[in-house]
């Protein structure tokens, strides 16, 4: 059986990052704070964002709704650094050691085309992939089955070949629906036991 190679989400997975980590800089109420991530930055806002908006545009269309929330909103672009706390230390570990083994390792990702410069000088061990797909140079996003295709023609493997690592349950199913390995992250214990029991010695 060939060796398996691995493709891994970035944010939730290897890098710590959450809106949250800035906004609670600007928000003295925990609950408007919420209340504003729900319902004004939300999370699908920000993915579209992921799939090729530029921020320009997000930030344009948000103010004209919610123009007591601009400079809010303006944070999320022009601040949108301070919500990355760091790595995720033992899931690097984790990532450095299948390197070390030899592993080809590959990296799926949502994530704005302007701020994936950004992670890429935070994090040396991005380095350590062969190739990242980024959602925002490809104009789609997880958990679209065509995101995962086009990411198999450029690696040159199939579906049942790869192990695939990601925090978002629904991108897990879409893989699994594919015929991918796949493992719903939790933390880097949970990945390494997961591994473990796939037969990947650490």
């Amino acid at each position: 059986m060939p060796q398996p190679v691995f493709v891994f989400d970035l944010g939730g997975v290897l890098i710590d990052w959450n809106p949250r980590y800035l906004y609670r800089k600007l928000f003295a109420d925990e609950a408007e704070m919420e209340y504003f991530l729900n319902h004004v930055c939300t999370p699908e806002w920000n993915l579209a964002q992921d799939a090729g908006r530029s921020f320009a545009e997000g930030t344009r269309l948000l103010i004209a709704q919610f123009p007591h929330y601009e400079a809010e909103i303006r944070a999320y672009d022009e601040r949108w650094e301070e919500m990355i706390r760091g790595a995720i230390d033992g899931s690097v570990g984790i990532l450095q050691t299948l390197h070390k083994k030899g592993y080809a390792l590959y990296a799926l990702t949502n994530w704005s085309t302007e701020k994936f410069p950004v992670a890429q000088r935070k994090f040396p061990f991005l380095a350590l992939f062969r190739q990242i797909i980024v959602s925002g140079e490809e104009k789609c996003i997880k958990p679209d089955p065509q995101l995962y295709r086009l990411m198999l023609d450029r690696i040159g493997h199939t579906a049942k070949e790869c192990i695939f690592i990601d925090d978002n349950l629904e991108n897990v199913i879409t893989a699994q629906q594919l015929g991918f390995q796949a493992i719903h992250f939790q933390s880097p214990a949970q990945l390494r036991e997961a591994l473990c029991a796939l037969k990947i010695e650490l």
